[in-house]
């Protein structure tokens, strides 16, 4: 069943993450899966076990208690966040491995720009030489997923440096534009779309 991908363009994060919810709740065992390609005006986001004092300075930018997993992320204007709305049934494999699947899409990216990258099974993401360049945080309801991964392009990194990142106080960030020079928001998701579809389209035996 193919998975339908939709740009949204930049929106705002609670409401998206309101429609992600409503999909889920309302989708059967035939709903194709979808992509959803956003960007989103700058936010925090607190997952269902975070705690705020990883927040370490309050500021203009607003914080969202969401109900994905992890703890405090930032978004803002050029991180590429990618929303996965997958039936991890019909894909057949457990959300451990999907989690590594995303990541490993991801590293592919990177590699297409000529960045090296890795997970950590301690800590879901993608770091480069020990900086964290995306996050990644799930739900699971109903055998499906919602929320996904976001990807940091070409964006002011510095309200990463008024939280604990994801929960780990030291953490460094880092972009792509930094690492591989200028980049484009469109380019990295086209690249990126292509290392997903393949990833989650391989069974578990020849993953």
């Amino acid at each position: 069943m193919e998975r339908q991908v939709k740009w949204l363009g930049r929106v705002d994060y609670e409401p998206t993450w309101r429609a992600m919810q409503a999909f889920t709740a309302e989708r059967s065992v035939d709903t194709p899966d979808e992509i959803w390609v956003v960007e989103h005006p700058p936010v925090y986001t607190l997952g269902l076990a975070g705690k705020e004092e990883h927040l370490l300075k309050h500021t203009a930018i607003p914080l969202v208690k969401t109900d994905r997993g992890g703890q405090v992320t930032y978004h803002g204007p050029g991180q590429l966040v990618v929303y996965l709305m997958v039936d991890v049934k019909r894909l057949g494999i457990g959300v451990r491995e999907l989690v590594r699947r995303i990541e490993r899409s991801v590293i592919d990216v990177l590699a297409d720009y000529g960045v090296t990258g890795y997970g950590d099974v301690d800590a879901p993401g993608v770091y480069v030489d020990g900086a964290k360049i995306a996050s990644l945080g799930l739900r699971i309801r109903n055998h499906a997923t919602y929320h996904g991964l976001s990807l940091n392009v070409d964006m002011d990194l510095t309200p990463f440096s008024w939280i604990n990142p994801c929960g780990y106080a030291g953490l460094q960030v880092t972009q792509l534009k930094d690492l591989a020079g200028p980049v484009t928001l469109q380019d990295v998701a086209e690249r990126l779309l292509p290392h997903l579809e393949r990833h989650l389209a391989v069974t578990e035996e020849t993953a």
